[in-house]
């Protein structure tokens, strides 16, 4: 991970007070250049944002995930494909305001996170993660959600729903969407082998507001089946 220059590994003393050296700096310290940055989220091996990164050379792609050997694989097609509007960060998600300034991102995907069932503040769609992306992300910036999850899925359209954001786009069968394009085409690799299984892509678009969030109470039926790489604890 140390030989590539595209991938940020930041220890925690690094990171105190809003102090990363990043912050506020990526596109023109980082990508140097001026365009929008996107995040992706819980990016896995990187398939997706780099994906993103050869379809749009205008915008800065950066995929934050915790775990160093799947960062490998998507750094390493990045820098074999020369894409040179791709960054990967290597961090816990629950720190993410730390490391952008306020208005640096415009848009955020969250590609097929774990539902995390049991706890509502550990999904990625939660309010309590809403709460952090607010500190960066831009007053119109979007938020993707594409999950195989219909636990997932009904959660986020349900808490969407309560506090009134604005819905983009929405479909609880991507591949039969009539409005379905090339972004939204592109697999990862467990998308593939989900969809094999017969379980269909979901997928949700919306801008949530600068109130404050309502946090849902409600019964959601739990998926019947398990994700790979997902813990049987969860179901």
């Amino acid at each position: 991970m140390k030989n590539f220059e595209h991938v940020v590994q930041v220890p925690y003393h690094l990171i105190e007070n809003n102090n990363f050296y990043l912050r506020g700096k990526w596109a023109k310290d980082f990508f140097k250049n001026e365009n929008p940055i996107v995040l992706e989220l819980g990016c896995g091996k990187g398939e997706y944002t780099v994906e993103l990164a050869a379809m749009n050379p205008h915008i800065n792609y950066i995929g934050v995930d915790i775990k160093g050997a799947r960062l490998w694989k998507g750094a390493k097609q990045a820098r074999e494909r020369e894409l040179k509007n791709v960054g990967f960060l290597r961090t816990n998600i629950e720190l993410i305001e730390q490391f952008f300034a306020k208005d640096e991102v415009q848009e955020i995907w969250l590609t097929f996170p774990d539902p995390q069932m049991k706890k509502a503040s550990k999904r990625l769609t939660s309010t309590w993660f809403l709460n952090r992306y607010r500190k960066f992300l831009n007053p119109d910036g979007i938020i993707h959600l594409k999950c195989d999850s219909n636990f997932q899925y009904t959660y986020t359209r349900t808490m969407v729903e309560l506090n009134q954001f604005e819905v983009l786009a929405e479909t609880d069968n991507l591949y039969e969407w009539e409005h379905l394009n090339d972004v939204l085409r592109i697999k990862t690799y467990y998308e593939k082998q989900w969809l094999d299984r017969g379980i269909t892509s979901k997928y949700l678009a919306f801008v949530p507001h600068n109130g404050e969030y309502i946090e849902p109470v409600v019964e959601i039926e739990r998926d019947e089946y398990r994700s790979f790489g997902r813990s049987a604890r969860d179901l």
